[in-house]
């Protein structure tokens, strides 16, 4: 099985970042989002990773050749014209079935069940209230999806598509993507779901399966839900004589090399190597490395790498290289 993996052609939410960091790369709970995601491959039997790219196409290269132990193949999607392009990118190296994932999302999920249906294709997804603000999936009976919907207006279904697909016919899948590239764009973007749509129309079986979690990092909101989300599950406790005479309210992750004076720090709080924190209050918040950080209350706040601030109060969201000081500073 291939896996594709679209890192373009969704817009992205988080823009301070996004010139100096990759969505996918950008860190929760103390890992790029991207390597959250390919945890869940272990166990499958992967043949090779086919990264569809944006402009920082060799910063997610030299990552992912270091860090994966699977094959890599990266493409670059010139024009952001949606996901169907994107994916469309990889079909001259497709050999054989597909796992397609959306990185900007952390997903508990048996991917396993590829291996044990016979269906044309699999769609992840998520039962949720706020139906209006996802693409969802309506099925029959059966559990097969029988309808995608973009957002809808009414309650049509409840399952949020978050972005994960398994595609046995890939042949299917290309005609899908020739009837939807050649169609007039909406909202100018070529949408993959309307390709999937194109498959059930002509006979194709796609089954619904649910995930048992879903973690949303496309905006600042979610990724710091999702940071608090992962620390609870996964961070270990702090040594309670590592940084005497400051306050740390667990869970958090504060990496090696952080010095922390006459603060108190969390909880939900992620915090990267040679960061010093002074005289201050950080909580709900995601810091990066080699950040100076004196004098201030932070909330539901995300700062890049080597970041000064001082007197600052309140929520910020800084990528790298940001100096900022309060009005008394």
């Amino acid at each position: 099985m291939q896996v594709i993996i679209p890192l373009a052609g969704k817009g992205t939410r988080l823009r301070p970042h996004t010139h100096l960091v990759p969505k996918p790369m950008l860190k929760v709970a103390g890992r790029p989002v991207m390597d959250w995601v390919m945890d869940r491959l272990d166990g499958l039997d992967v043949s090779e990773l086919i990264f569809i790219t944006g402009h920082l196409k060799e910063q997610v290269e030299a990552y992912a050749r270091t860090r994966y132990r699977y094959p890599c193949r990266f493409l670059e999607q010139q024009v952001q014209d949606g996901t169907a392009g994107a994916v469309n990118l990889a079909r001259p190296h497709v050999r054989e079935p597909m796992l397609i994932v959306f990185v900007d999302t952390v997903f508990e999920a048996d991917l396993s069940i590829v291996s044990r249906t016979d269906a044309d294709g699999v769609i992840w997804a998520k039962e949720v209230e706020d139906y209006q603000r996802f693409g969802v999936v309506v099925t029959d009976a059966d559990g097969y999806m029988t309808q995608i919907v973009e957002k809808p207006s009414t309650p049509i279904s409840k399952l949020a598509n978050i972005g994960l697909y398994f595609i046995r016919d890939t042949e299917a899948l290309w005609a899908g993507l020739d009837h939807t590239l050649q169609a007039p764009a909406n909202r100018g973007e070529y949408y993959l779901t309307d390709a999937f749509q194109h498959m059930i129309e002509h006979g194709r079986r796609i089954l619904t399966a649910e995930v048992g979690g879903w973690y949303d990092c496309g905006k600042l909101e979610t990724l710091l839900d999702t940071n608090a989300i992962l620390l609870a599950q996964h961070a270990s406790p702090t040594a309670p004589d590592r940084f005497p005479g400051s306050t740390v309210i667990e869970p958090v992750l504060i990496e090696e090399g952080v010095a922390i004076e006459g603060s108190t720090v969390g909880p939900n709080v992620t915090i990267e190597r040679g960061t010093r924190i002074r005289s201050a209050t950080v909580n709900e918040s995601i810091i990066g490395a080699d950040c100076r950080l004196e004098r201030v209350d932070l909330t539901r706040s995300m700062v890049g790498n080597r970041v000064h601030l001082a007197g600052v109060h309140g929520t910020v969201s800084l990528g790298d290289d940001a100096d900022v000081a309060g009005a008394s500073d």
